[in-house]
Order: structure tokens, then C-alpha cells, then sequence
């Protein structure tokens, strides 16, 4: 499979797949894409909804107590079993399937990508919660945004609501869809199979509760060094694709006062791209929160909501052809 390929190979805990060069790797990242614009998630047998139930149930067996250093041991031998053997074992399956065909492996990696991505389901949850308030129906935003956010909604008026939803589309574009595109980009399968359990487990394990603040420690921690580098450049992607001064000054002004190291480049990077203004109070299990500021602007409202998903959409599609141009560079001007 694609023969006249430049030999350009990515790394692997195996001998390198002789079919599977950058420019078949950008091909997968394309098919994997595309599968996830046509079918979304899958709407049974999710395999990160099984691998949720086995997560918390392995939480339930280990989660013990003791002294905070056992206690992130064991939640640091739990991540290294809930991530690593599986991306172990993809990396094995598509090692496997290249020494049968080709064609296989590629199609097990572009499968890879597409079951790790989150790009349409991010527009269906997100999009009702702006119809809804375009609309004025503030019990069903209320509902919508519930179910993506942790804060509380019961009472939020239509600004609140906005603002929730801008929030969630610009960080979850990284995570559900930049952050997993970056890693597939970087090592295929057995990466973006990694970094989308680790996200996981980061969402799960990952809350500075009583119960997990030291076993879950190991997870809030590599999540946040997964999402490093892609963190970043998601939000040097929005910077570019808005309002691009001002998304840098945002990010260089407001980033810091946020406590997660790639949640406040994000969001404020987007929300400046955009022009609103985000951040500020919010209530959570009972108790108010008064956040930083975020982007600058207008109010959020309904229109802005939208604006932060055709953002993220705008991006993907940045990184789908830069990418693409990269491997065209590869083709003609190395084999």
C-alpha cells in the first residue's frame, strides 16, 4: 500500500509497519475524521462506556485508604493497567495485522482514531443548548447543559447557561478532538489509544475529592502532561482562526490564573478568538466559585455559542490540511 510513499515511518514499540509512513498516517487521520463526521458515536456498545464501568469498578476494589504515598501508588499502578496494557495490546493487534495486510492495518488505524474522537458528538451536545436559549426555552437549556457541565444549572439564567456551553466547546475541542488527533498524528493506534483512556480516567479519577485527591493524583497529573503540547497548539489554532491579537493577549494574561495548566490557554485563547467574555462566577455542589476571567467582550448569548462551535469545526479542518500538506510535501518533494 501506497508504494511511491516518502519512507518517512513513525515510531513504534514494534518494528516500524512498512505501509504506515506519515503520509498513510495523515490518510488514516483523514478516514477517521471523516467516520466520525458521518457516524458520530456509537449508540450501543460504546467502547469507552464499558471501559468507564471497569474503571470505576477498579476505583471500588483499590481505593482503599492509607497513607497518601500508597494511596497514589496504587492509583499509578491502576493507570498504568487501565492505559498502558491496552495501548500495548493495539499496538500489538495492528503490528499483527500488517504482517497479514497492509490494507488491514490501515483500516485498524483509521478505526482507532474515529472510535477516540468526539468532534460530532461535541456539536450534538452542544448545539440544543444554543437553540434552546435562541429560543427561550430556559428549562430545556437548563437540561442540555446539565449534562455536559459539573456546575450546577437548576437556577442559572440564560447568561449563565450561554457561558457554560461556550466553556465546555472550546476545552472539550481539545480534548475530545485536537488532543486525540495530535496523539494519533504522533503515534497512531496505540497513542491516541492511550491518551483517550487517560482522558477518561482523568474524568473519573481525576477530582480533588476526599475520597480520590491522592489516588487519582496520578491521573489528574499525566492527563495534564498528555495535553501539554496539544493544549497549545489548539489554542494557538483558535488564535489564528479569530480575533488573533487579541486571543494572544488573553492567553498570555489569563491563562495563568487558571488552575489547570490547559484548560486556561484554551479557553481563554478561544474566547478571545471569539470576543466574549467568559470565566467569572459559577456554582458548583452548592457552592459559589469565582473563577478568572476569560476572553473579552460581549455577553455570551445564544449566536456566541455557535461561534465557539464553527471555532472548533474551523480548526479541525486547519489541522486536516496542514497536515495534509505536509504529506504532500513528503510525496513530491522526498519519494
Amino acid at each position: 500500500m501506497f508504494p511511491s510513499l516518502s519512507s518517512v515511518q513513525l515510531w513504534w514499540p514494534f518494528p516500524p509497519f512498512p505501509a504506515f509512513t506519515w503520509p498513510a498516517c495523515v490518510a488514516a487521520a483523514v478516514a477517521g475524521v471523516l467516520l466520525d463526521q458521518w457516524l458520530g458515536e456509537p449508540r450501543r456498545w460504546h467502547p469507552l462506556v464499558g471501559f468507564g464501568h471497569i474503571a470505576a469498578a477498579l476505583e471500588r476494589r483499590l481505593n482503599r485508604g492509607g497513607a497518601p504515598l500508597r494511596q497514589r501508588l496504587t492509583g499509578l499502578a491502576a493507570w498504568v493497567l487501565m492505559v498502558l496494557v491496552p495501548a500495548a495490546l493495539a499496538a500489538l493487534l495492528v503490528h499483527v495485522a500488517a504482517q497479514i495486510s497492509a490494507v488491514l492495518a490501515w483500516l485498524l488505524q483509521a478505526l482507532a482514531l474515529y472510535a477516540a474522537l468526539g468532534a460530532r458528538s461535541l456539536a450534538q451536545h452542544i448545539a440544543p443548548i444554543a437553540t434552546a436559549l435562541a429560543q427561550g426555552k430556559l428549562a430545556e437549556a437548563r437540561q442540555l447543559t446539565a449534562r455536559i457541565v459539573s456546575r450546577d444549572t437548576a437556577d442559572a439564567d440564560a447568561e449563565a447557561l450561554a457561558r457554560a456551553a461556550c466553556e465546555s466547546a472550546l476545552e472539550n475541542g481539545n480534548d475530545a478532538i485536537f488532543g486525540a488527533l495530535f496523539w494519533f498524528l504522533v503515534g497512531g493506534a496505540p497513542a491516541v489509544i492511550a491518551y483517550r483512556l487517560a482522558n477518561t480516567l482523568d474524568a473519573m479519577w481525576g477530582y480533588r475529592t476526599p475520597r480520590l485527591l491522592y489516588f487519582g493524583w496520578a491521573a489528574a497529573r499525566l492527563d495534564d502532561v498528555l495535553n501539554l503540547a496539544p493544549a497549545r497548539l489548539t489554542a494557538l489554532s483558535y488564535a489564528l482562526l479569530g480575533r488573533t491579537a487579541q486571543a494572544l493577549r488573553c492567553w498570555r494574561a489569563q491563562a495563568p490564573a487558571w488552575s489547570s495548566p490547559n484548560a486556561g490557554p484554551v479557553m481563554a485563547a478561544g474566547a478571545g478568538a471569539v470576543g466574549v467574555a467568559l470565566g467569572g462566577p459559577a456554582r458548583y455542589h452548592g457552592q459559589w466559585e469565582e473563577r478568572p476571567p476569560l476572553g473579552m467582550g460581549r455577553t455570551p448569548g445564544a449566536a456566541d455559542v455557535h461561534a465557539c462551535l464553527r471555532l472548533v469545526q474551523r480548526t479541525l479542518w486547519l489541522w486536516l490540511a496542514a497536515a495534509g500538506a505536509s504529506a504532500a510535501l513528503l510525496h513530491y518533494g522526498i519519494a
